[in-house]
Formats: C-alpha cells, structure tokens, sequence
C-alpha cells in the first residue's frame, strides 16, 4: 500500500478508512495531504451510505509522526502561520465534522500526529502506540491544536506535564489517563476499529450528530486555535526555534539560549 499517493481512501461497510501513506517517513504529514484529508472528508459528507470514519497510518511503525519538519528552516513567522491555520483547518474540519471519526493508533502518533488522533471522536491503540507532543524539543508548541484538544482530554495538569516536556506514553498509560479508549493487540487493531465503527453506522445518525457537537465547545476552541497560531508563528522569529529545528535535521541536543 506504499504507492505514490500520500492519502489512500477507502470505503467499506459504511466507513470512510483514511489511510496516511508516507510509511517510509513514519506516515508525517506534508501541506498538500491536509489538502487530500479535507477534500476526501468533503467528498462524504452529504454521502448517507458513509457513517463513521477512520483515520490510520499504512505500516506497521507509526499513525503519524506530525508535521514533515524538513521545511521548517525556511518558514518566516508568516509562513508558519499558514502552516499552523492549515492543521488547525483540519483538525477543524474533524471537530465539526457531521460524523463520527476513530483514530485507529498503530503505533507512533507524534506532534501533529497525536493532534490528529485528539481531534478525533475515539482513539483504539495498538499495543506498540506511543504519543507525544515533542515540538518542545523544536523550541516550538503544537500548532495544530494540542494546546486546546489535550487538555479536554487528560486535563490541564497532564496536558501542561506532556507539553511541557516532550514525554513520550506508551499505550497503557495512554490508556489509564483517558487518551486513548481502548488498547488492543497491534493484528487486532483494525478488528476492534471496525467493530466500533459498525456500531456507529448502525446508530442513529441524526442523534450522533447532535451529540457530538454539543460535546464540542466550539466557541472556546475557535479563540483558541486563533492564538495558538498566533503563538507558533511569533516563536519562528527567534533563536531557539531556530536552533531547536537545526538540532533536530542535525540529529543532536539542541543548545536553547532563551532568545
């Protein structure tokens, strides 16, 4: 399933599966795969036939390792910006999505990865899944919307523990903290995600629908979103980021000097 086209669709059953496929690149997300998620997402929307939706990564090693860094050292703060609205209009168009969605978590699900499986509606973790939010490490903050979608999940405390320091949760403790809702052998991953997601088809589509966006507060994470992005984009003005990038391409500890 490693061909040329970075997003594989496929429906079956009533489900939408969307499939990242840069497997050789631990299935990272480039601008124009935004693109290909939105577009597929849009395509079913008004489809009744298609009731739930799934998102994983083709291989064996990771969902998704977030956002292709390779590019970050010729991002201006303007351009990160865009960088920043462009996940977050996806992760958006997740949230409000008419739906439901199920990250299925095969393995490494980092950054704007462990973004995308927070801005879904359930999360079944294989047994060799890890999350993290490193961008830190970057001398960055998630810009996809972590900053907004983890603390809803795990609460402020574990959030700010996660974000604050990179820390990398293996699928148990994921589990016991409420990020994920399962966690299942890695042959049985799909199994389980189908089963649920055939529940969800079977269910009352229209009473779903409401109940997801009720439990959304939209008005909140909108402001949110605004001034994470705003926050990512100043931090690309400054030295650290800039060194917290180079460490990273360079495979070596970043130096941050606090300016």
């Amino acid at each position: 399933m490693s061909g040329e086209n970075p997003i594989l669709v496929e429906v079956e059953g009533g489900v939408c599966w969307i499939r990242l496929n840069r497997p050789n690149k631990l299935n990272s997300m480039t601008l124009e795969m935004h693109d290909q998620i939105q577009e597929a997402m849009d395509k079913f929307v008004d489809d009744a036939e298609v009731r739930c939706v799934v998102f994983t990564g083709v291989g064996e090693r990771a969902f998704c390792a977030g956002a292709d860094i390779t590019n970050f050292p010729k991002l201006s703060p303007d351009d990160a910006k865009e960088f920043s609205k462009k996940g977050q209009k996806t992760i958006q168009k997740i949230l409000g999505y008419p739906k439901p969605v199920i990250a299925a978590v095969n393995g490494y699900a980092l950054g704007g990865g462990c973004e995308l499986a927070t801005a879904c509606d359930f999360r079944i973790a294989s047994e060799k899944a890890r999350f993290s939010q490193p961008e830190i490490s970057l001398g960055l903050i998630p810009g996809w919307g972590g900053t907004q979608l983890l603390p809803s999940i795990v609460g402020p405390a574990k959030a700010k523990e996660l974000i604050m320091t990179g820390a990398m949760v293996k699928a148990p403790e994921a589990l016991q903290m409420g990020l994920v809702n399962e966690v299942v052998e890695p042959e049985k991953l799909e199994e389980a995600v189908g089963a649920l997601a055939q529940t969800l088809v079977g269910g009352p589509s229209i009473a779903l629908r409401k109940t997801k966006k009720l439990l959304n507060d939209y008005a909140n994470l909108t402001e949110g979103l605004s001034a994470e992005a705003k926050a990512f984009s100043e931090l690309f003005s400054t030295e650290d980021t800039r060194e917290g990038v180079a460490a990273f391409l360079e495979k070596r500890k970043p130096d941050f000097k606090g300016k």
